[in-house]
């Protein structure tokens, strides 16, 4: 920016490197402002003496001059990260000054030093103005391309969770022989798992655990089974030891096999070992849920 005004800030006895005035003017509830501990620091005294004057004056400062920051806008904003960065610890909400506010700050604090200071802040606000003046259709240019970036990016989201609701089939048929087509099916409902898998099914073997081990990290596993062996228990721990999470219920209420992913339930006509080798069905149910399901077992 063309003609910004540096100056030095003072903290205590310490010098820190000069600083462009732009730089410390920010944008808060769209009105430019500066805040009371970098304008403490141009003036060459503490924040809080700079408040105390104020307070003696207070009737020059009116809202549209001077306003108290809130929390969410400490948090929005970068304040918080250049005040500490700048030795200042945040013990308090920040005051934040429009043009009008600094201007009148040079009458309070009555000192060379505040009108010398303040000219050069009043030089840097019209900078400001003027650059934003200048560049109105570019930034204007620059919010209609972000909007339509975000339009553009909601529309591929929306596209990609079609796609991924449809990379499942809801229902269907496998005939003999379609092995790996039936073990690509179980394999992709398994990997959709983002909380818990339930399978009910009576014959369970170690092949099942294979599949069962294509599941996301953290994603439990709880199989009813109405014919648990002393093999398959071993089979259990062996598969837990490196993939944990799937528990072992005896259950001897249920005919069919069913394959509940988180609250989706899936009626698989055969059990997942015998996948393919056989002709079967499997659809999805919308009549009940994967808890109420588990609740009746």
């Amino acid at each position: 920016m063309e003609n910004s005004q540096e100056i030095s800030l003072r903290a205590g006895s310490d010098t820190l490197p000069p600083v462009r005035i732009e730089s410390l003017i920010y944008v808060i509830r769209d009105q430019q402002v500066m805040l009371d501990s970098d304008l403490a620091c141009l003036y060459g005294v503490e924040t809080k003496v700079l408040n105390q004057a104020i307070k003696r004056n207070i009737s020059r400062f009116p809202e549209d001059f001077m306003f108290q920051l809130t929390k969410e806008e400490c948090s929005r904003s970068q304040i918080v990260t250049l005040n500490v960065t700048r030795g200042h610890n945040l013990k308090y909400l920040p005051h934040a000054f429009t043009e009008n506010g600094v201007a009148m700050l040079s009458s309070v604090l009555r000192s060379e030093k505040a009108i010398e200071v303040n000219i050069n802040i009043m030089r840097a606000f019209s900078a400001m103005r003027h650059f934003l003046m200048n560049n109105a259709s570019l930034f204007q240019r620059m919010n209609q391309l972000e909007l339509r970036q975000l339009k553009t990016d909601e529309k591929v989201d929306a596209i990609l969770d079609r796609l991924n609701g449809a990379s499942v089939p809801r229902e269907g048929i496998f005939f003999n022989g379609q092995i790996f087509d039936a073990y690509a099916l179980v394999a992709d409902l398994i990997r959709q798992a983002e909380r818990r898998i339930v399978l009910i099914d009576n014959y369970i073997d170690d092949t099942v655990l294979v599949q069962l081990s294509k599941r996301r990290q953290g994603v439990s596993v709880d199989i009813f089974d109405g014919h648990i062996t002393p093999q398959l228990r071993q089979d259990v721990a062996r598969h837990n030891s490196q993939y944990p999470g799937v528990t072992l219920h005896a259950c001897t209420k249920a005919h069919d096999r069913f394959l509940i992913i988180d609250e989706r339930v899936y009626h698989i006509g055969a059990s997942l070992k015998d996948l393919g080798k056989k002709l079967f069905a499997f659809f999805r149910m919308e009549i009940t849920t994967g808890s109420e399901l588990v609740s009746r077992l």
